[in-house]
C-alpha cells in the first residue's frame, strides 16, 4: 500500500529512492539517538500497550522540545517498525529549524517530517498531515509550540480537525524530563538525566461523529485531549515524587477513574 503523502517538494529521483533512504536514516538515527535518551539519559516508558500497531493512529503528545517526535515515535514503535516500515510516524517540523538548508531539509523529508511555516498557520501543512496520516502513524502536538517552562498550554484546533477528517485511533502521549534534558534555547542535549513516556488508553471521541468539520468542533476536541493530558503529566509527576506507585499511574493511563 503507497503512501497518500511524500515529500512533494521533491522530484523522481529522491522518490524512487525515498523508500531506502527513510528507512536506512531513520534506523542510523534510532541506534545513534537511542544511545543518547535510552542509556545516558534513562527513559523510561509506560503504558506501550496502549499503542495500536495499525496505520491511521494519531499519537498527541504534549511538545517539551524539538525531539519530542524522536522520543515519541520510538518509545511507541521500536522494534516492530523494523518490519512494518509505515509505522515509522510522520511528524510536523517547524520550517526554520528542521528546513533551514538543503543538508537538514534532505534529512528532515527522510526522517518523515512534514514542513510547517513559520507562525503554525499552515493550511497546506495541515492538509499534508491530513493525507499523511490516513496510511501511517503520526505524531501531533495539540500545543502547536514548544512549551517555555515545561507545562501543558493551551491546545490549538489544528490536530482536532485531523481526527475530524481521518477518524483514527487517538493516544494521549505524556513527556517529563525532556525540558530539562534540552530546554528552548539549548544547541545540545544535557546528559544523565531521567526521562519519562507514559501512553494513555486511546481516546473515545464518537460524541463528535456527525458533528461538523469546522473549527469549533476540532477546538472542543483539542480541549478535551488537552485536559487529559495534563491529568496525565500530573499522574506522572506525583509517580516520579514517589507519591503513587506504577499501578495507581497506570489506572490514571486507562483512565478507570473516569467509569466510577
Amino acid at each position: 500500500m503507497g503512501e497518500p503523502y511524500r515529500a512533494d517538494h521533491r522530484g523522481p529521483v529522491f522518490h524512487f529512492f525515498w523508500p531506502l533512504t527513510r528507512y536506512i536514516t531513520t534506523h542510523v538515527t534510532v541506534l545513534l539517538l537511542g544511545l543518547v535518551f535510552y542509556v545516558l539519559n534513562r527513559a523510561t516508558v509506560i503504558g506501550r500497550r496502549n499503542v495500536p500497531r495499525r496505520r491511521n493512529t494519531l499519537l498527541l503528545s504534549n511538545h517539551q522540545t524539538m525531539i519530542d517526535s524522536f522520543l515519541v515515535g520510538t518509545a511507541a514503535y521500536f522494534g516492530p517498525a523494523t518490519f512494518r516500515p509505515y509505522l515509522i510516524p510522520w511528524n510536523p517540523a517547524a520550517e526554520e529549524n528542521f528546513f533551514r538548508n538543503s543538508f537538514w531539509a534532505w534529512w528532515a523529508d527522510n526522517w518523515k517530517c512534514i514542513p510547517v511555516k513559520a507562525g503554525r498557520r499552515d493550511s497546506k501543512a495541515l492538509h499534508r498531515m491530513m493525507r499523511a496520516g490516513k496510511r501511517g502513524t503520526m505524531v501531533l502536538f495539540p500545543e502547536g509550540t514548544r512549551s517555555r517552562d515545561g507545562e501543558i498550554r493551551n491546545g490549538r484546533p489544528g490536530a482536532g480537525l485531523v481526527i475530524l477528517a481521518n477518524q483514527p485511533a487517538v493516544v494521549p502521549v505524556t513527556v517529563d524530563g525532556l525540558y530539562d534534558v534540552l530546554p528552548v534555547g539549548s544547541q545540545f542535549p544535557r546528559l544523565f538525566k531521567h526521562i519519562w513516556l507514559a501512553f494513555g488508553k486511546p481516546i473515545d471521541y464518537s460524541d463528535y461523529e456527525g458533528r461538523p468539520r469546522s473549527k469549533e468542533t476540532a477546538q472542543e476536541i483539542v480541549d478535551d485531549v488537552t485536559d487529559i493530558l495534563r491529568r496525565q503529566l500530573a499522574g506522572l509527576r506525583r509517580l516520579r515524587a514517589g507519591e503513587i506507585d506504577r499501578k495507581a499511574f497506570e489506572r490514571i493511563l486507562n483512565r478507570e477513574e473516569e467509569q466510577h
